[in-house]
């Protein structure tokens, strides 16, 4: 199989300059939608509470992701704590809300990179990348330097400026993004993002122009492409129509998708007259008829993990 994106975009030089004109950005960061406009430079923290260093949580082989990322080897996820999104119903919200987690420079995160790819991981998974992705971008070289050549996942929550994926083309070989709401007043009260689904959408569509669909090798590994999440919530709160009829629409009904069951109540929502609970199977399976009857085919086989359901 031939080399990652990346390596071409090292060796031509670009990724340096790239690297260099993201670090300037940090003074006075603009990023991500929020747009704080801290001087992260000085290790001012804004919305994402993350200063100069990433921090992460965890490292290694996961292999309750997708089929197309797991393969035999697992895929190599690597958690960055806090988020630029902070969904109140966050299931990782000790790691997103409450910071749980440790500094890391550069060199740290090259050689986690290489320690992955060491253990026969298939690719490397950058979870919750949005607000790390200069350090994510200083620390590649000296990785691709090491021998890195597993492709790059860039795992979002789906809330990312379309300007800042382009600064990632060439970089990122899969984009597997979120799609959490389709309506702006449930973004707002359950994430303070009333502008998610108009984000959002523009993200994916200069993911998908960058990557397109999602390409497997023969063994059925994902090597290239765009792979979307959407986690279906309770009383049509994630407004999965909608969501799939636009996916459809306007990137492609070949869009390899995982439509998510495994909502349960994290986070803050405890009293919330429809986050308090998990699911139906109906519900569920409403979703599934929803994302078929609009086109889309390419639905992810492996189920959840099995949830009780009332």
């Amino acid at each position: 199989m031939k080399d990652p994106s990346y390596v071409a975009t090292f060796r031509s030089g670009e990724l340096e300059a790239r690297v260099k004109g993201l670090i300037e950005s940090l003074a006075s960061c603009d990023l991500c939608p929020r747009r704080c406009r801290v001087n992260r430079l000085e290790d001012e923290r804004g919305f994402c509470r993350t200063g100069r260093q990433a921090v992460f949580s965890s490292f290694g082989p996961h292999f309750g992701e997708e089929d197309p990322l797991v393969g035999r080897g697992g895929s190599g996820t690597i958690f960055f704590t806090h988020c630029n999104l902070l969904c109140n119903f966050c299931q990782n919200y000790d790691i997103s809300h409450e910071g749980a987690g440790q500094e890391i420079e550069p060199e740290g995160l090259a050689r986690v990179m290489l320690n992955l790819q060491d253990q026969g991981c298939h690719n490397i998974n950058f979870v919750s990348p949005s607000h790390v992705i200069v350090q994510i971008l200083e620390a590649l070289p000296m990785a691709i330097e090491g021998g890195l050549r597993i492709p790059l996942v860039y795992n979002t929550g789906g809330y990312d400026l379309p300007e800042t994926i382009r600064r990632l083309e060439g970089v990122v070989d899969i984009y597997m993004p979120d799609v959490k709401f389709s309506d702006g007043v449930v973004a707002e009260e359950l994430a303070e993002a009333p502008d998610y689904p108009l984000i959002c959408r523009q993200a994916l569509s200069e993911m998908h122009r960058q990557v397109g669909d999602l390409c497997l090798n023969e063994a059925g590994v994902a090597w290239k492409g765009l792979l979307i999440r959407h986690l279906v919530m309770p009383d049509h709160l994630a407004g999965t129509e909608e969501t799939f009829t636009w996916i459809a629409g306007h990137l492609s009904t070949n869009t390899y998708i995982n439509v998510m069951d495994q909502y349960r109540p994290c986070g803050t929502v405890q009293g919330h007259p429809s986050l308090s609970r998990r699911i139906t199977g109906g519900e569920y399976e409403e979703a599934l008829q929803i994302a078929r009857r609009c086109g889309l085919h390419r639905l992810d086989q492996r189920r959840a993990l099995q949830i009780f359901r009332r």
